[in-house]
Order: structure tokens, then C-alpha cells, then sequence
């Protein structure tokens, strides 16, 4: 017996009295209001504004993890059963504590890591993305962040130099997923079978070449893959941590000779560690000549691209087949932003081969034509695009290219400036934005050197005015400056190595005190 429409509702529970079964409570409603917004809003931009002009020479206040989780339990209403009344003074506390215990990535103090203070429109779309919460995944969902996308697909393929009727770029969340989406689209041209009936019966075993200095996502991500560590193939690198084309070849036919079955080649464009740039046309040349895909993390150093001072060295990317590009890094936007290239589209729909019919139209039309959902591993993705496409709509590209040349120029002035102090010694030239260096008097051990450059790094955290990093190179720890503030200039540099000079000089001296005191206390 079919139930009438009537009969389903009168089966629904009563409300209880005061209740209604059509309207939201006050507190729910309340929640939603725009005024509310509004004003809240307000707030929030007035205290950002005043953060964004904080130009003091401040790095990291690194607060204890206790009692970081003490203030921020103590702002976490106890109200458990209703809606909270909102409480402006408890949200105003959320936003500086927020604020606070950040790296503070505006301030000349900062040059820890490779992502950036963002434009301050960029922050601002960024709202609007999440106030809108449009997933950009499918056009229906996301209209102009589609359109966006490929609008600046069109833009940035410029200074790539591929084919217009036969590349594609999709957004995605971060470098690390990019580079494992692109080693799966080289992985499945190589290997069409695996997708479906799996990695038995494969002839050779799946390998992939990288530099000695490839980023840790691209190993991780041949992990994921199922290649596993023995087929990771390393390649040797210079001593500015480039991968040696004359040395590569070598290696990959060694492992041919051990049954691997390369099919990827990964170079980079600007190492983490170092900021060093792969020599692509001979790596292109190499990886044509062995039948592999050539893969280019430029995470970080795609964005030299834009600035006719740098592009050379990217020379010959418009001869690999994918390429990372972190729009979060050098083309200052809110993270994460990822722009992944293919040199042709259909190695991008080669990736991922699926149908689900939640999403995806049996009769493609010009609407889904838009959809990127079968080139990226996320079916919600954030609007990414519209803080960088607005940008770039507003500014146009020479914003980013005269950011991109100043800290290039600023890293530049701090090889010169510390190459120029006898109790410093630099590891490389800087190509990009990174330097790095070691503060080394006359005498030290290397096991001595390693510690103090930890050491070093450490006290400056902990000091507070400046935020540095460090990396290992050649297994000795060295010290790291990324430049990605245009503020920063000689003065701060000078006040960076006086700082570290000072504390270098102090933990030496306190080490040859307790060594002075152990001996003289084994002698009593």
C-alpha cells in the first residue's frame, strides 16, 4: 500500500511545546547574521591591518606546547548543551593569539622557509572564497573559479612555451600532491595495466630516477606508488646540488642492468636545501634518449619564470611533460596553491581512470568540459585560483616578477656580505632566494662545526628577533636564510650576521670553559 505525503509527515515526532518544526531557533539564526558578520569582520581586518603594519625586526616567539594548549582551552566556551552566545571579546582573543604565536612572515626579521607574506588582496579573495565555499572541482559547483583556472593556465603557459591546444594545468593542494599526481599520469602511460589488474605480472620492476637533493614529497610519493626505496634511483649531483647529466646516464644503465624499468626522470628547479636549478635541456636530452618521462618539481623556482632576469634559468622546461608549480611560494598567495602543468592533456586524464556517476556526466558538454575533477586526487577543493588570478587580473604579472627579482637580488647582497667575513664561509652561490652558509672560525673540527651551526640556529630561534633554518650539507649542518620579504635589506643582513657572530663566539667560549673545568676536574 503506497503512503500518501500526508500520511509520512503525520508519522514525523510533535515538536516539543515552544519548538517549531519550520523554524531555526534564535541562537541558530543568530549565528548566520550578517550584521554579525559584519562587525566581527571589522574587527578581525583591524587587527590585521595592524599586524600587516608591524615592520619590526621579530622572528618566532616559540611558546611552550602546554602552555599554548592552556590559553587556547581557557578561549574554548564550557557551553556544551545550547548555542553559546557569541562573545566578541573571545574571538578578538583567538585572533591575536592566532596572530601572535605565528611565524611572522612580514616582519625583515623572518627568513626561516620558502613560503611568503601574501599579497594582502590575495587574503582578502581568500575570504571571499570562504564565505562563498564554492569547491572548484566541477564547473557546476565553481563557475568562475573554473574559468579562472584556465585563464591562468593561459597566462603562465606563456612563459612555459607549450603547445595552447594541448597542455593542461589543474589546481591542487600543495607540491607534494602534485608530484604524486604527475608520477602517477607517467606511471600509468608507462604501465596502462596497473590501474586496473595491479602491479603483478608488470614486466621489470617500476623505477623512478631523482637528483640526490629531490625533495622528500617525490620519494614519498614513490612510496604511495608502491615503487619502493630499492627502485629509487639516485642521481649525482654538483657541488651547488645539480644533478650531473654526464654522470646520470651511467646510473640509469646500471639500472637497467639490475631489471629496472625506469619510467620517470625528476628534476628540480629549485632544491629546498639549496635552491639549486637542474640543467633541464640536457636532463630533457637524457630522458628522450632512455624513453622517460621527464617530471620538473618547481616548487619553489617555477615562479623565476616570470622575471626576465631569472627565466634562463629554467631554459628548456618547455621540453618536459609536467611540471609543480607552488603558486604559495613565489607567487605570494595563501597556501596551499598548486599548479600543476602537462606538456600534453592527455597524459593529465591519463592519472586517475574512473567513473562515478555522482559526478561525472555520461554526455560531456560545455559545462563539464570545465571539470578538473579527473585530472586531481580531490573531488572538494578549495577555489585556490581566485586569490592568484585576482591578483594578477589587478596587478598584472610584473607585481610578481619585480617581488621575485628583489629577493633575488637581496640573497645576492647576503653571499657577498657574508663571503666577505673570514669567520663565515658560504656553501654555494645562491640561484634564487636561498643561501647558505656556516659560521666557521679558523680550527674547528667538522663534528664541532656541525654542532654549533645547530646550536647557533637554535639560540637565534629562541632569541626572537630572527627566524633562519638550517640543512645538512654534505653531512654537515649548515645555516639557511630564504629571502621572501622585498623589506629586507643591508641593514638587516648586517644585524643577522652580528647576531649570529655574537652567539657563534658565545658558545664556543662557554664550550672551551666546560672543557677547561672537566679537565681540571679529572686532574683533582
Amino acid at each position: 500500500m503506497t503512503s500518501s505525503l500526508s500520511d509520512v509527515q503525520s508519522s514525523f515526532p510533535k515538536p516539543a511545546t515552544g519548538e517549531s518544526s519550520t523554524s531555526p531557533t534564535p541562537a541558530l539564526t543568530a549565528a548566520f547574521d550578517p550584521g554579525r558578520f559584519h562587525d566581527g569582520a571589522a574587527d578581525i581586518v583591524g587587527r590585521l591591518t595592524a599586524y600587516l603594519g608591524d615592520r619590526s625586526v621579530r622572528g618566532l616567539d616559540l611558546l611552550h606546547p602546554e602552555t599554548l594548549l592552556k590559553a587556547a582551552r581557557e578561549l574554548m566556551t564550557l557551553e556544551r548543551h545550547g548555542i553559546a552566545d557569541f562573545d566578541a571579546d573571545r574571538v578578538s582573543q583567538i585572533v591575536d593569539l592566532y596572530t601572535g604565536t605565528g611565524i611572522p612572515v612580514y616582519s625583515p626579521g623572518y627568513m626561516g622557509r620558502q613560503f611568503s607574506g601574501v599579497v594582502p588582496l590575495a587574503s582578502l579573495i581568500d575570504l571571499v572564497g570562504s564565505v562563498v565555499n564554492q569547491p572548484s572541482s566541477f564547473y557546476e559547483a565553481g563557475q568562475l573559479p573554473n574559468v579562472a583556472e584556465r585563464l591562468m593556465a593561459e597566462e603562465l603557459n606563456r612563459f612555459i612555451g607549450w603547445d595552447l591546444d594541448r597542455f593542461a594545468m589543474v589546481t591542487t593542494s600543495g607540491g607534494s600532491l602534485a608530484n604524486l599526481t604527475a608520477l602517477l599520469a607517467a606511471r600509468n602511460r608507462a604501465f596502462p595495466q596497473i590501474w586496473t589488474a595491479g602491479a603483478e605480472g608488470t614486466p621489470g620492476r617500476p623505477a623512478i630516477a631523482v637528483s640526490e637533493e629531490a625533495h622528500y614529497s617525490v620519494t614519498r610519493a614513490a612510496g604511495v606508488l608502491g615503487i619502493g626505496e630499492r627502485q629509487i634511483v639516485r642521481l649525482p649531483v654538483d657541488r651547488a646540488g645539480r644533478i650531473r647529466p654526464d654522470l646520470a646516464a651511467p646510473v640509469l644503465d646500471e639500472a637497467h642492468r639490475r631489471g629496472l624499468r625506469l619510467f620517470c626522470l625528476v628534476a628540480s628547479a629549485g632544491t629546498t636545501s639549496m635552491g639549486a636549478f637542474d640543467p633541464l635541456e640536457e636532463l630533457a636530452a637524457l630522458a628522450r634518449r632512455y624513453g622517460l618521462w621527464l617530471h620538473v618539481d618547481g616548487a619553489h623556482g617555477a615562479s623565476l619564470l616570470l622575471s626576465d632576469q631569472h627565466r634562463d634559468k629554467l631554459r628548456g622546461i618547455e621540453q618536459a611533460d609536467s611540471l609543480t608549480w607552488d603558486a604559495h611560494k613565489m607567487l605570494f598567495m595563501p597556501a596551499p596553491c598548486t599548479l600543476l602543468f602537462y606538456r600534453d592533456k592527455t597524459a593529465a586524464r591519463g592519472a586517475f581512470r574512473q567513473r562515478a556517476s555522482y559526478v561525472f556526466d555520461e554526455e560531456p558538454d560545455v559545462y563539464s568540459a570545465f571539470d578538473s575533477a579527473e585530472k586531481n586526487f580531490e573531488c572538494t577543493k578549495r577555489p585556490m585560483i581566485m586569490p592568484l588570478w585576482t591578483v594578477w587580473s589587478v596587478y598584472g604579472p610584473a607585481l610578481f616578477a619585480q617581488k621575485i627579482d628583489r629577493l633575488c637580488a637581496v640573497a645576492r647582497q647576503a653571499y657577498e656580505m657574508v663571503a666577505a667575513e673570514p669567520d663565515f664561509a658560504v656553501t654555494h652561490e645562491p640561484e634564487s632566494n636561498i643561501l647558505c652558509f656556516r659560521y666557521r672560525p679558523d680550527g674547528l673540527d667538522p663534528a664541532t662545526v656541525h654542532r654549533l651551526q645547530l646550536e647557533i640556529r637554535n639560540r637565534i630561534r629562541d632569541g626572537g628577533r630572527f627566524f633562519i633554518s638550517k640543512v645538512d650539507i654534505d653531512g654537515v649542518a649548515a645555516l639557511r636564510v630564504v629571502v621572501m620579504n622585498h623589506l629586507i635589506d643591508a641593514d638587516h643582513l648586517a644585524m643577522l650576521i652580528t647576531e649570529i657572530r655574537d652567539i657563534g663566539q658565545r658558545v664556543l667560549r662557554a664550550s672551551a670553559t666546560a672543557r677547561h673545568d672537566q679537565r681540571n676536574g679529572s686532574h683533582s
